[in-house]
């Protein structure tokens, strides 16, 4: 028998971006390189190594990311654990909504995604790095 799904993933994503902060490319942009905030990019490392990066940007995958936000958790990342700004981004907005919705409400604040994720980056003609070598 089919599965029904009652809420897809565009009620979700809408449900997240009204419970957080969007930013647009070029707020984004006026926001980059600064110490205080840190661009946590949730690509997957395929994306990575075919589109390139963002300068600057911390990777986190976005299976990860609790798991690295917690602090009792094995697989936490000191990143997280400093009082910045952190602002989520994928490849076109939709996973970084979500991710931003996760980290608030577990307490990471403050929180924001890129709206139009790297695809935007990209297409503004935003600097782009070339994705950090394959290790092993």
């Amino acid at each position: 028998m089919p599965q029904t799904i009652t809420r897809g993933y565009k009620a979700l994503v809408a449900e997240a971006e009204s419970q957080i902060e969007t930013l647009s490319v070029e707020q984004a942009q006026a926001l980059h390189g600064r110490d205080d905030v840190v661009f946590v990019d949730l690509r997957d490392p395929r994306e990575l190594e075919r589109e390139g990066r963002m300068p600057g940007a911390f990777h986190c995958p976005r299976g990860m990311l609790e798991f690295w936000i917690d602090p009792e958790s094995p697989y936490a990342k000191p990143i997280f654990q400093h009082d910045r700004r952190f602002v989520f981004f994928c490849g076109g907005g939709w996973r970084s909504a979500l991710a931003a919705l996760a980290a608030q409400e577990m307490g990471l604040r403050p929180v924001a995604h890129m709206a139009g994720g790297f695809g935007a980056w990209k297409k503004a003609g935003l600097p782009v790095a070339p994705a950090v070598e394959k290790q092993g």
